[in-house]
C-alpha cells in the first residue's frame, strides 16, 4: 500500500518533479562535479610540488602581542614572494659547485660593512657585504640547500631567517627580503663573494628601483571574515523571493516540498555569493584608498568553521601612515557579522 501510494503521488506530480530536476537538482550537480574535480587537482599538484614555500609569520590584531609562527608550507596564511631579479647562481638540487657559499637574507639600502652578531641559521654570524649604495646581508655556509626531514627544524630555520631580514630591516631602514634558502655559490676561483658582487653589479638599476619604490614602506596584511550564518540569516530576512519560496513549501506535498527546499538553498547560495562579491568590491575600494600598492591573495579556509574569508590583501603603505588604514579597517570590523585581521609591519616581500 505505501508504495502504490508513492507512486500514485509521483505520477500525479511527474511534471513538477522532471522540471525541478531540471532546473535545479542537474545545475547543482554539475556544480558540486567541477568543484570535487578541482579540489582534488589542487591538492595533487600541492602535494606533488616539491618547492618550499617562505611564509611570513602572522601577528595577530596590532592591538595585542602574539609569537610569530611561520610554516614552510601550504598552510602558511600566506606566502611571501622572491624578488624577480637576475637571478645569481643559487642552489642547485643539493648538487654544490664548491665547497663554500654565502647564505643570502636580503638586499639592503645602503652600502656599509657590519655586522648583526650571531643571528643566523645554526648561529652563524650575520653580516654585510657592501657594493655602492647597497649591502647583501649575509652569512658563511657550504654551498648546499638547507635540508631536514625534521619539520620542525626546518620550521626554526625559516623563522630565524625572517628575524634576520626583520633585524637588517630596521638596521638599515629599507631592504628587499630574499626567500629562505637562495644560497650564492663561488665560480672557479670558489669565491662566492665575487660572485655576489657580479650579480649585484650586474642588476644594480632593477635593485636600486626596488628599493626606490619601498622605501620607508611596509607591508601589512588584510583579511576579512564573515559569519556565514549570520549572513544568511540576514540575507533570508531581505530577501522577497527567499520569503515567497518559503510560504510556497509550507502548502506542497512533502515529496514535492523537498524539491522546492533543494531549490532555496540553491536561492540561497546564489545571494550569499552576491552579497560576497558585493562586500569585497566595498572593502577593496575603501582599503584601496589608504594605501600606495595592494596585492588580492589567495583567499584561505579559515580557522573557524563559522567564518568564510572574503578577502585576503597585501598593502604597501608608508609605516607612519598605517593608522589611518587601521580605523578604516576598525569600522569594517564593526559591522554585523564582519571581523577583520589585520597584521604587520613586514618587509615588503610581496612588492619586489
Amino acid at each position: 500500500m505505501v508504495k502504490q501510494e508513492i507512486k500514485n503521488i509521483l505520477a500525479e506530480n511527474d511534471a513538477s518533479i522532471e522540471e525541478m530536476v531540471r532546473t535545479s537538482l542537474l545545475p547543482q550537480l554539475r556544480v558540486t562535479v567541477r568543484e570535487e574535480i578541482t579540489n582534488t587537482l589542487s591538492e595533487l599538484l600541492e602535494r606533488d610540488s616539491k618547492a618550499l614555500k617562505r611564509p611570513v609569520p602572522i601577528k595577530e590584531n596590532p592591538h595585542t602581542e602574539s609569537t610569530p609562527s611561520p610554516v614552510p608550507d601550504n598552510s602558511a596564511i600566506r606566502n611571501p614572494r622572491p624578488p624577480r631579479l637576475s637571478e645569481p647562481q643559487a642552489r642547485d638540487g643539493g648538487q654544490a659547485q664548491s665547497a663554500i657559499g654565502l647564505y643570502l637574507y636580503c638586499i639592503a639600502d645602503g652600502g656599509q660593512e657590519t655586522t648583526l652578531g650571531n643571528t643566523g641559521i645554526d648561529e652563524n654570524e650575520v653580516y654585510a657585504i657592501p657594493f655602492g649604495d647597497l649591502s647583501a646581508v649575509v652569512h658563511d655556509c657550504t654551498a648546499e640547500p638547507y635540508h631536514s626531514d625534521d619539520h620542525d627544524k626546518v620550521k626554526a630555520w625559516v623563522l630565524i631567517h625572517q628575524k634576520v631580514v626583520d633585524a637588517a630591516w630596521e638596521k638599515f631602514g629599507t631592504v628587499i627580503p630574499v626567500g629562505f634558502d637562495t644560497i650564492i655559490q663561488g665560480k672557479e676561483d670558489g669565491d662566492p663573494k665575487k660572485n655576489m658582487k657580479k650579480w649585484i653589479e650586474d642588476d644594480y638599476d632593477n635593485l636600486t628601483s626596488k628599493l626606490a619604490k619601498i622605501q620607508g614602506k611596509a607591508e601589512y596584511g588584510v583579511q576579512i571574515f564573515w559569519e556565514t550564518k549570520i549572513m544568511a540569516n540576514k540575507i533570508s530576512d531581505e530577501s522577497l523571493e527567499i520569503k515567497q519560496l518559503r510560504e510556497e513549501i509550507i502548502t506542497k506535498p512533502k515529496g514535492i516540498a523537498y524539491m522546492y527546499r533543494q531549490k532555496l538553498e540553491e536561492l540561497l547560495k546564489n545571494e550569499l555569493a552576491n552579497k560576497a562579491d558585493q562586500y569585497f568590491q566595498e572593502f577593496y575600494e575603501e582599503i584601496k584608498a589608504y594605501t600606495d600598492d595592494l596585492r588580492v591573495e589567495k583567499t584561505k579556509k579559515a580557522e573557524d568553521e563559522g567564518q568564510q574569508m572574503l578577502l585576503n590583501l597585501s598593502c604597501l603603505l608608508p609605516r607612519d601612515q598605517n593608522e589611518k588604514l587601521g580605523e578604516a579597517l576598525e569600522k569594517i570590523d564593526g559591522r554585523e557579522g564582519i571581523s577583520v585581521r589585520y597584521t604587520g609591519p613586514w618587509p615588503p616581500y610581496s612588492f619586489v
